[in-house]
């Protein structure tokens, strides 16, 4: 594994990590994680997927993780800036790859920016984990009980007096960038999320989108529901699309939720799961060629 600062469009330093296979690449896999989850949350996955003979890079956003550089209330980014870390990431990736595939396993937010990439036609095919539309309407309800109190007091208030949202102190979510945390909030108060609350622009690069996408949607998610993944997937409006409902009982667990996915005691039933898909688009991509 070798651990690299990456440099984005606009100067700032990304820190990546690269896990090479023991061998020539079949393709690149590009993590992207959920918010507020450091990349080494899924170390054990990306260096079990390099041993399946993928190159595999995970990174942090910009102030988060590695990528932190100095207090998050001079930081100024937002969830564009976010995906443009995602677009280094990529680029980075391709370079690395030297013409194989690229693939994106998203996780949560990690499967809701892709859409709107620089290098979105580059993507061969994305796997989204536990990601849905971010809709308050459209979380689970245990979340839903408590989720307008948080996006009409505790974040503009928190947010206004520390100048980013304390999420360690407040044991929710983590701390967030002030422009990344209001424009979530902007998106989760919006019925179609993303490509509603920013409109036309955000609304057409989705629809230009034409990777191949499979939605794993986990069904004790305590997050999202199966209705919010179905309206996140279909931002992706003229990609071949699928959802796929996972079970615990599917792979003899009690529980996976939100977070489960990438737990290594799933390394031979969900993650043998995501390697047959990556093998299915790669078989999809010969097939067309």
């Amino acid at each position: 594994m070798k651990s690299i600062d990456l440099q984005s469009a606009h100067g700032t330093f990304i820190a990546a990590r690269f896990h090479e296979p023991p061998s020539t690449p079949k393709a690149a896999v590009v993590i992207g994680g959920a918010m507020g989850v450091k990349q080494d949350y899924y170390a054990a996955f990306a260096q079990w997927l390099a041993a399946q003979g993928y190159l595999v890079a995970s990174f942090d956003y910009r102030g988060m993780g590695d990528s932190r550089r100095g207090p998050l209330k001079r930081l100024q980014a937002d969830l564009f800036d976010w995906a443009d870390d995602f677009d280094t990431v990529i680029a980075e990736a391709m370079r690395r790859a030297h013409g194989a595939p690229v693939y994106v396993i998203g996780h949560s937010l990690g499967a809701q920016l892709p859409g709107m990439l620089r290098h979105r036609d580059r993507i061969a095919g994305l796997v989204s984990v536990a990601a849905g539309s971010g809709y308050w309407r459209d979380n689970a309800p245990q979340l839903k009980r408590m989720v307008l109190y948080f996006w009409h007091v505790l974040v503009p208030v928190a947010t206004r007096l520390f100048g980013y949202f304390p999420g360690k102190k407040l044991r929710k979510v983590g701390d967030l960038p002030a422009g990344v945390i209001m424009q979530w909030r902007k998106w989760c108060l919006h019925p179609r999320y993303h490509v509603g609350a920013e409109g036309r622009e955000v609304r057409e690069k989705f629809e230009s989108a034409r990777f191949p996408l499979v939605a794993l949607s986990i069904t004790d998610d305590e997050l999202m529901t199966e209705r919010g993944t179905h309206v996140l997937v279909d931002c992706y409006a003229n990609a071949p699309r699928r959802v796929e409902r996972i079970a615990p009982a599917d792979v003899q667990a009690r529980r996976i939720g939100h977070f489960g996915f990438f737990r290594d005691q799933f390394q031979h039933s969900l993650w043998a799961r995501t390697l047959g898909l990556l093998q299915g688009f790669q078989q999809l991509q010969e097939t067309a060629a």
